[in-house]
């Protein structure tokens, strides 16, 4: 079992995962995957005191790793004071029971870890609502596990302690039904928040400014890189999802262009699918976006594989399409042999500003490719639209006719939906 460096003042974990061939090759631990899991333990305030990787054939049924390892760690366990086993796998809610009962302490697998590191990063109300949603649905499959120490209620006659003895609605039942009302009113609310979106989206659609999201793998440094391009004094550290609720800043690119920037929650690997599905209202704007920066971190050893995960999360939230930049980042820590500025890649460094105004320049002619040539007759009555398009818009001619304002122009993707109405 190896040992590793400790917090005095932090909960001790040991951290356990495993290796077969039976599983995907996604979801198979190995150093890499649990280097992050420890990465994990120490934002929400922990510390590993060990890490084990148990290789087998496959999963066993009940502990996951077999009875024997779950043994060798329950002696470790009691013997260096851990309260808490952090499996870098999804486990069951009958392993977790088997696996606390065999090794008499807590244990929690990697979308738990994640989940409450998300409510500890949660400020605002729709994030809140976004993580608390989550919670729901990863906890709700797991209650018989949460109740297994209570004695049930009965309405056959049956003996139960004074008490306990109710109308015939077991303590699990009731809280299963308490948990499944506030689900559905929690979705309730996401939907209003979807809506309040929506209707953002459509003015900011109106006014013809392009939007631009950032993407990226948790602590890649997009916060970072939206602080040095627009001034603002976003909390930027160094751990993993330090960032949870989105933020846009109005950002000048050249002399004619303006575009609003994005700053989105961090990818990771093994990202419960729970949580995609909770913060859906959030990284639908990637969808409507008319360009990503995806950064990646250069300076990461694991820069490849993190950044085929975030291009396989954007595929699967229906992005794929979406014009993309790669900002490598970072590239003042990391050396730059195999990486070339190219036509859709540039390199930066978020921290020290090197490569942003290449990094601009890039964004300027990657948003000049969804331009649209128009031309359509404006009546008076919406005559106040030519003063945005002179303002989002490259005005050909403006001719003032006996119907209207005959307007020929170049225009983005987004000015365009603005003047659908007009535009034949």
């Amino acid at each position: 079992m190896e040992g590793v460096t400790q917090r005095e003042d932090a909960e001790r974990a040991v951290l356990a995962g495993l290796s077969s061939r039976a599983l995907p090759d996604d979801e198979n631990s190995d150093d890499n995957t649990m280097d992050e899991l420890e990465e994990l333990l120490k934002t929400a305030g922990g510390t590993c005191i060990a890490r084990v990787i148990q290789t087998r054939p496959s999963p066993d049924p009940k502990t996951f790793i077999g009875e024997g390892k779950a043994l060798e760690i329950r002696e470790f366990a009691k013997e260096n004071d851990a309260s808490l086993i952090v499996f870098d796998n999804d486990i069951s809610p009958s392993q977790t029971r088997a696996l606390e009962e065999a090794t008499g302490v807590r244990v929690i697998d990697r979308s738990t870890l994640i989940l409450d590191i998300f409510a500890s990063r949660a400020r605002t109300k729709e994030g809140k609502l976004q993580v608390e949603y989550a919670q729901y649905k990863y906890l709700l499959p797991r209650l018989t596990g949460m109740w297994q120490h209570l004695v049930r209620q009965t309405s056959s006659g049956g003996k139960s302690p004074i008490g306990t003895r109710g109308p015939g609605e077991t303590q699990l039942e009731t809280d299963r039904r308490h948990m499944r009302e506030r689900l559905k009113k929690v979705g309730e609310e996401l939907e209003k928040v979807k809506e309040v979106r929506a209707n953002q989206r459509r003015r900011r659609q109106k006014t013809g400014i392009p939007l631009v999201a950032i993407v990226g793998y948790t602590n890649a440094g997009k916060s970072t890189l939206l602080n040095t391009l627009t001034g603002s004094r976003i909390e930027a550290n160094d751990r993993l999802f330090d960032t949870l609720d989105p933020t846009t800043r109005l950002l000048k690119i050249s002399d004619s262009q303006e575009i609003v920037l994005s700053d989105t929650v961090g990818f990771i690997k093994k990202l419960p699918h729970h949580l995609i599905e909770a913060f859906k209202a959030t990284l639908e704007e990637l969808t409507y976006a008319d360009l990503l920066l995806h950064v990646v971190d250069l300076s990461n050893p694991e820069h490849r594989m993190q950044e085929e995960v975030v291009d396989k999360l954007v595929s699967e939230l229906g992005a794929e399409k979406t014009p993309l930049i790669r900002v490598y980042n970072k590239c003042d820590r990391a050396p730059l042999d195999h990486y070339l500025n190219g036509r859709d890649s540039v390199l930066i460094s978020a921290k020290t500003g090197a490569g942003l105004d290449l990094l601009k320049e890039k964004i300027t002619a990657a948003l000049s490719k969804t331009t649209h040539r128009v031309s359509f007759l404006l009546p008076y009555e919406a005559s106040k639209v030519l003063d945005m398009l002179y303002s989002h818009a490259d005005v050909k001619k403006a001719e003032y006719q006996d119907r209207g304002i005959q307007i020929e122009a170049l225009c983005n993707g987004r000015v365009l939906d603005s003047i659908r109405e007009w535009v034949k």
